[in-house]
Formats: structure tokens, C-alpha cells, sequence
């Protein structure tokens, strides 16, 4: 089992940024892609961006190209999501997941293992 923690929510003002961070611990970290997610309230959850165990491979949601990136430190076992400009619309529940399988993925069902989630409120 892997176990997932994030960290580093809060409440920003618009054009802000945060930097949210995954930790995994457990069994090996190794070979996982690992993805963050988001929920906003009455809304499914989405995908919000995905790399891979390398970090030669990531992919975003056309409505963070640009102002996010995901990062990770494999001797750490800590994923990142760097979040600038941040706009009200970026107001959820951001999720980390783990995928044991080492290669992007944008669906929900393809990750094995999920964290609690934390709290990411944009004020305009």
C-alpha cells in the first residue's frame, strides 16, 4: 500500500500563487506516474495534471496549461503542483494519486492509490 498526504492548501487572493505537495510513504514509490486532481463544490472531480516516475513526461488540463507545473523529487517521495495566477475558479479539494504504472494518465479510474485532499480557495 502506498499512503498519500498532501500539504500546502490555503486561502489566496486571486493572481496568488501555492505550491501544493504530495508525500508518499509506504511501499516503494518506485515506477509510479503520480496525477493531481481537483473537486470543486457541485462538481466532479477533474483532472488537473499527471507526471511521469522520471519527470520527462507531464500533461495538464487546458485550464492550467501554463499557469501550473507538477515537479517531483523521487528521493523525497514528494510530488508538487506549483500554482500561479491563480484565479477564483481554481476554488477545490485538490487530490494527489498514484499510479503504479509508470506512464500518464488523465482518467480517474486509472490510479490505484489516492490522497485525503487539501483545500485550495481563491478570494477575487
Amino acid at each position: 500500500q502506498v499512503q498519500l498526504v498532501e500539504s500546502g492548501g490555503g486561502l489566496v487572493q486571486a493572481g496568488g500563487s501555492l505550491r501544493l505537495s504530495c508525500a508518499a510513504s509506504g511501499r516503494t514509490f518506485g515506477g509510479y506516474a503520480m496525477g493531481w486532481f481537483r473537486q470543486a463544490p457541485g462538481k466532479e472531480r477533474e483532472f488537473v495534471a499527471v507526471i511521469s516516475w522520471s519527470g520527462g513526461i507531464t500533461d495538464y488540463a487546458d485550464s492550467v496549461k501554463g499557469r501550473f507545473t507538477i515537479s517531483r523529487d523521487n528521493a523525497k517521495n514528494t510530488v508538487y503542483l506549483q500554482m500561479n495566477s491563480l484565479k477564483p475558479e481554481d476554488t477545490a479539494v485538490y487530490y494527489c494519486a498514484g499510479r503504479s504504472v509508470n506512464y500518464p494518465a488523465r482518467k480517474e479510474y486509472e490510479y490505484d492509490y489516492w490522497g485525503q485532499g487539501t483545500q485550495v480557495t481563491v478570494s477575487s
